[in-house]
């Protein structure tokens, strides 16, 4: 197995942290669960300095080509990843969680605050 880190410095880019969490909700999301060999990828953001990227556990490299199918967010970016790394995996540990199910957790899926709050 592999791990994937891919990071965007999205300072050059029009697009904000923000929308690319509509990314995730509207297509991406449910684009990546349909990847074979791809175990896991998570998102993560940060608005104050500017950085988008992914993390993904891969089953093995030659599955690693899976994100060129199906990606939109260099398109979207405007350009591609600042950094990609790979490495391949030493260990796992799996803990206890209250999140027995990871599908559709983390910020872009949180309740949007309405204009009056």
């Amino acid at each position: 197995m592999y791990l994937q880190f891919v990071l965007w410095d999205l300072k050059r880019s029009s697009v904000t942290v923000d929308d690319l969490r509509g990314y995730l909700r509207d297509y991406a999301v449910d684009a990546y669960s349909k990847l074979a060999g791809m175990r896991l990828k998570m998102w993560f953001g940060d608005e104050r300095r500017q950085v988008w990227g992914a993390v993904y556990l891969w089953d093995g490299a030659a599955h690693m080509d899976g994100p060129a199918r199906v990606t939109r967010a260099i398109e979207l970016i405007g350009y591609p990843p600042t950094s990609v790394s790979v490495f391949p995996l030493e260990a796992i540990a799996e803990g206890v969680s209250a999140h027995p199910d990871l599908t559709a957790l983390g910020r872009a899926f949180a309740p949007i605050p309405s204009a009056g709050t």
